[in-house]
């Protein structure tokens, strides 16, 4: 069946940089868009970045600029390089997938989701 499983979160400093992986199985890469997620506590979930099956890549004002995604299908894996992370970027992070491969950051567009995994940036 369809999986994504996240990994590379972690406690980090203000500033630093953290490079957060999706892994994929059940399914083949190409034909998918992968998007990122985060939720913060007491916030509402919200897109950060996706790519699309043609590798049109999107990002949320927040992220531009600090963020890239970028997938590698021959290892059925996104990634999502975060750099001059702030404590507002604090969240878990879900990857997802969207079959129909166009992508987007509205959450109802993907039907596949991972575990999730936390980021906390903080001094």
């Amino acid at each position: 069946q369809v999986q994504l499983v996240e990994s590379g979160g972690g406690l980090v400093q203000p500033g630093d940089s953290l490079r957060l992986s999706c892994a994929s199985s059940g399914f083949t890469l190409d034909d998918y868009a992968i998007g990122w997620f985060r939720q913060a506590p007491g916030k509402e979930r919200e897109g950060v970045s996706s790519i699309s099956s043609t590798d049109n890549t999107y990002y949320a004002d927040s992220v531009k600029g600090r963020f890239t995604i970028s997938r590698d299908n021959a290892k059925n894996t996104v990634y999502l390089r975060m750099k001059s992370l702030k404590p507002e970027d604090t969240a878990v992070y879900y990857c997802a997938g969207d079959d129909s491969g166009s992508g987007g950051l509205g959450s109802y567009e993907y039907g596949y989701w991972g575990q999730g995994i936390q980021v906390t940036v903080s001094s």
